[in-house]
């Protein structure tokens, strides 16, 4: 082996050369790799000195891997048999740490062509390389936005219009998979019309000449189908200024375009809409969540220009309660443990202005799976969240009424056995009255047995009032006029703690009402005001002519009304029982305070009325219910004294009773015996028509109108009209859903009645009406002459 401590050439002016080199490393290695010479610039780069570094072998430069992959061994194989090798990788210096070395080996033989070594020169290309990663870095960022991109075509084309690359949302929109278009012209996507009208040459025309074009056009799918797209190219150019071909960025409009020719083609439709078209915000956050970048869909939602919110944390966009909260930091946390964070909230734009938002922040990470940054999409979507509102409002309106009415049902259900069962209790206790004399224990009882059954009635009254099926008698009122009855109505039930202001202004327009419900109704709310302030208060009772138009929050009514608001200064409803307040039996008082049934009443009469009834309220602050009558165009008549009834009492009549319960028609019976009539009772239609065939027919047929079999008491009614025209008849029901459409066709005494109401009706039955009645009723006394005058010719 040649030992070698310098160059071959020992001239002083080599040698100075040699040393005077400071930005290479220059020294020679003997065939088996051992340095054995060793310049100035070895020593600042690698940091040993000649004397510590020569006869070592010069693999000490290089990484333990390498060393273990024999890469020392291979550079000097490939130096011999190639007379050359040249190299790039990390070196170790002396301290340990760590270079980027550009290395050529190079043979070494004298005049005779004998081996005698090598010649290493290396390079510290350390920051060559940290600028060229960072620019690698950077483009590999913008590459990952690019295709991380589902919503945009975004691709490029050389200066022919050749596409030279494609990105998944050119691949969703176009059809067309990279191999397949890569290296085809982009005319391929215009249709047949706009290639032969020579489009694609004068989009990249201007493009070229304007540095931009956009516009808007019917483009072509792989599959044959169009969309309309807004197409945007910009032309590319190098360092020098040198056109090198173009950025196109298409997006699939056909949804707006659709929406734009629905509503107009005039300009001034045509930019309304643009203003409504939800757009996307798209940006890039560093993993703090600084803001990278900035597109123009972000300032058009946000009003931030790429200049003002660039290096900004995207925590800016939020509220203030939702920064103080840690919103931002929870949902960068989200993205990062989980690779997606999805969300819908309140955004703030630069103006401060609110805009509902859904956002979308997709976690960014490199080949090696480390978080390099966030993508970040944000759409308004303000309108959308109106209409879900709307759309949830009018479900909760729905679902409310479909609970009321089925409720409705079932108490129109129960009522007619529930009245039948109170005509018996309280028709017994009137026929008991004669019978137990002057016994003062007896009468009380029978008193509190009528006092029972009266209540009874009044609740059975509400549950048909609630569920729209008590028959009504709307007449036309002027509620002005009334001021003073109601206002004495009301006081009735008031304490002297409670302030009652009632202002019911003459300029009210006139409403039909039932007089009697509506007064009802105006004191169940006024007994539950009174009930809500136990400390005293104000109760208002307030009118105003108001008038819907259908739009939304105003409970579906169309017209004019008349607003009746009776409100208290009391302690308020909570939220959770609000809703409940109009259901029937739902009471929040002590048992023995009330039944439940007041607010039931109030809202069946304002339903069955054509109205309405609404309910605010507040804790602490008081409740305000308002009741909707519809307005009436009908002159209201002035109320006039009530005069006696001047129709003959009849003293003894015939009397079919036709009644299916046999307890009830004991009672039906009963009574009107004790009236001195005299009663044949039957217990169905069918029967009550055969007693008429085989023998003398009867004064009056009084019928219950709900019975078993095919014929009711209605079509029982009907038919005795058309085979007895002379014939009177009274119905009787407790309630009947067929009653409440019969209208006044025929007389209904409603269940349960007192012997008085009874005598009331069949005397003015039998009598007839005083007023033309279409030939449904005849006088008592013309029926008589008229049978007389038939069995007389017949004997």
């Amino acid at each position: 082996m040649v030992a070698m401590t310098q160059p071959p050439d020992r001239s002083p002016n080599f040698q100075l050369l040699f040393e005077s080199i400071s930005d290479y490393a220059i020294y020679m290695l003997d065939p088996d790799g051992r340095v054995t010479s060793w310049n100035r610039a070895a020593t600042q780069m690698k940091g040993y000195s000649a004397d510590e570094i020569r006869d070592q072998p010069f693999s000490r430069f290089f990484t333990l891997e390498d060393r273990r992959a024999g890469l020392p061994e291979k550079l000097l194989a490939t130096a011999l048999q190639d007379g050359r090798a040249d190299a790039e990788g990390w070196r170790v210096r002396k301290d340990g740490s760590r270079f980027w070395a550009q290395a050529t080996v190079h043979p070494v033989r004298n005049e005779d062509g004998e081996f005698l070594g090598f010649a290493k020169v290396t390079r510290d290309m350390t920051q060559q390389r940290e600028s060229q990663q960072a620019l690698l870095e950077s483009e590999r960022k913008f590459r990952l936005l690019v295709e991380g991109v589902v919503d945009y075509a975004i691709y490029m084309l050389d200066v022919n219009g050749t596409v030279t690359n494609w990105n998944r949302g050119a691949e969703r929109i176009k059809g067309y998979q990279a191999q397949e278009i890569i290296g085809r012209h982009f005319s391929t996507f215009y249709t047949p019309e706009d290639r032969q009208a020579g489009l694609p040459a004068r989009t990249l025309a201007t493009a070229t000449r304007e540095k931009r074009f956009e516009g808007e056009g019917w483009r072509m799918r792989k599959d044959g189908s169009r969309f309309w797209a807004s197409v945007v190219i910009d032309a590319i150019c190098d360092d020098d200024g040198r056109h090198i071909g173009f950025a196109k960025i298409t997006r699939d409009i056909s949804e707006r375009r659709a929406a734009e020719t629905a509503l107009a083609q005039s300009e001034r439709q045509f930019r309304l809409l643009v203003s409504s078209v939800v757009d996307y915000a798209l940006f890039m956050l560093d993993p703090n969540g600084i803001v990278t970048n900035w597109n123009a869909g972000a300032q058009k939602i946000k009003g931030y220009t790429a200049e003002e919110i660039v290096g900004q944390h995207m925590s800016r966009f939020y509220t203030e309660g939702d920064r103080a909260a840690g919103v931002p930091l929870r949902a960068l946390s989200t993205a990062t443990e989980q690779g997606r964070f999805e969300s819908e909230g309140w955004r703030v734009r630069k103006d401060g202005t609110l805009f509902w938002a859904s956002v979308v922040i997709d976690a960014i990470r490199d080949e090696t799976g480390k978080l390099i940054g966030f993508a970040k999409i944000t759409r308004d979507v303000t309108d959308k969240r109106n209409a879900q509102l709307d759309l949830q409002r009018a479900q909760e309106q729905l679902a409310q009424a479909q609970k009321m009415e089925a409720l409705g049902q079932l108490t129109g259900g129960v009522a007619h056995d529930f009245n039948n069962l109170l005509m018996v209790v309280s028709g017994q206790a009137q026929l008991l009255r004669r019978r137990v004399g002057e016994d003062p224990r007896a009468q009380r009882a029978l008193d509190a047995i009528e006092m029972s059954a009266r209540r009874g009635e009044d609740l059975t009254r509400h549950l048909l009032s609630f569920a729209r099926r008590q028959r009504l008698q709307p007449v036309s009122v002027a509620l002005a006029e009334r001021m003073a009855g109601f206002k004495e109505l009301v006081s009735t039930s008031l304490p002297p703690t409670v302030n009652l202001v009632v202002d019911l202004s003459p300029a009210l327009w006139p409403v039909k009402v039932d007089v009697s419900e509506l007064e009802l109704a105006l004191l169940n709310l006024a007994v539950n005001a009174r009930d809500a302030m136990p400390d005293g208060g104000v109760l208002s009772m307030v009118g105003e002519n108001v008038t819907f138009d259908g739009g939304p929050g105003e409970q579906d009514l169309t017209g004019d009304f008349v607003a009746v608001s009776v409100s208290d200064t009391g302690v308020g409803i909570p939220p959770d029982i609000l809703p409940k307040v109009f259901d029937p039996f739902f009471t929040t008082k002590e048992v023995s305070k009330g039944t439940g049934l007041g607010l039931s009443q109030v809202y069946g009469f304002g339903q069955q009325s054509g109205g309405r009834v609404t309910v605010r309220s507040e804790l602490g602050v008081g409740t305000s219910f308002t009741l909707y009558l519809p307005r009436t165009r009908v002159t209201p008549k002035a109320a006039r004294p009530v005069e006696k009834a001047a129709d003959a009492e009849v003293t003894s009549a015939v009397i079919l009773v036709v009644e299916d319960n046999p307890e009830v028609a004991e009672v039906a019976a009963g009574l009107l015996e004790q009236l001195g009539h005299k009663v044949r009772v039957v217990g169905a239609a069918a029967a009550a028509l055969g007693a008429l065939q085989d023998g003398d027919p009867p004064d009056l047929v009084f019928s219950d109108v709900v019975m078993a079999g095919e014929m009711d008491g209605i079509a029982l009614a009907r038919r005795l009209r058309e085979q007895h025209p002379g014939l009177p008849v009274l119905l009787a029901t407790g309630y009947s859903q067929a009653a409440e459409r019969l209208g006044d066709e025929f007389p209904i005494l409603r269940k349960p009645y007192k012997l008085n109401e009874l005598s009331r009706a069949v005397n003015a039955v039998l009598n007839g009406p005083t007023q033309p009645n279409d030939g449904k009723l005849v006088a008592f006394d013309a029926a008589r002459r008229a049978r007389a005058a038939r069995r007389k010719r017949t004997g």
